[in-house]
């Protein structure tokens, strides 16, 4: 296990979070839909299960998770999603990070543990969805208009957010075996996979 992040770390931080962010982008996309806005928190953590258990072949230096989970936070940040993503990307990451150190970043459960902490900085773009309903609900109904906005905020009442928590952590379990299985039958298979 090395104890500084070294230039190839990095760049395997870079490509991940990149392969990563697109996955997570385009299953995003099907919010547009008002009823899968639910469903993007199961959804998403089940696509991006392959990239991130390939990323943890790669992970050898503690702070590799948390680098890559505040530039998700900063990404959503940066495309409009409230702050609260700033915060929970660096401390979702972080404590990913010592929860796959117990496991030497190769042990099963302790990775699939990681992943299931580190996908909950996702909540921190659905937080003003359900705690600042007032001024993002007045945004989405002046980009989206009243027929979108108000079928979602039928299918998004407050109790829904405790479910959404949950079903990131089933997407994050099932997206996790899922990563392990296209590892074992693809990605070691071409030499991808260390």
């Amino acid at each position: 296990m090395n104890k500084k992040l070294s230039v190839k770390d990095l760049i395997n931080v870079g490509i991940f979070t990149a392969i990563y962010f697109v996955l997570f982008f385009a299953t995003g996309m099907v919010g547009y839909i008002p009823i899968m806005m639910v469903f993007i928190p199961l959804l998403c953590p089940i696509v991006t299960g392959i990239p991130f258990m390939l990323f943890l072949t790669r992970v050898k230096t503690f702070g590799m998770v948390t680098i890559m989970a505040t530039l998700l936070g900063l990404f959503m940040f940066v495309m409009g999603h409230p702050w609260p993503a700033l915060v929970l990307g660096p401390v979702c990451g972080f404590l990913a990070d010592v929860i796959l150190k117990l496991g030497r970043y190769s042990g099963w459960k302790t990775s699939v543990a990681g992943y299931v902490v580190f996908s909950q900085w996702i909540v921190g773009s659905l937080l003003a969805l359900f705690f600042m309903r007032d001024s993002y609900f007045a945004e989405i109904r002046a980009g989206y208009g009243d027929a979108y906005t108000d079928a979602l905020l039928r299918f998004t009442p407050p109790w829904v957010f405790p479910v959404m928590i949950i079903l990131i952590a089933i997407g994050a379990i099932i997206g996790a075996y899922l990563g392990k299985s296209a590892l074992k039958k693809h990605f070691k298979r071409a030499g991808i996979a260390v």
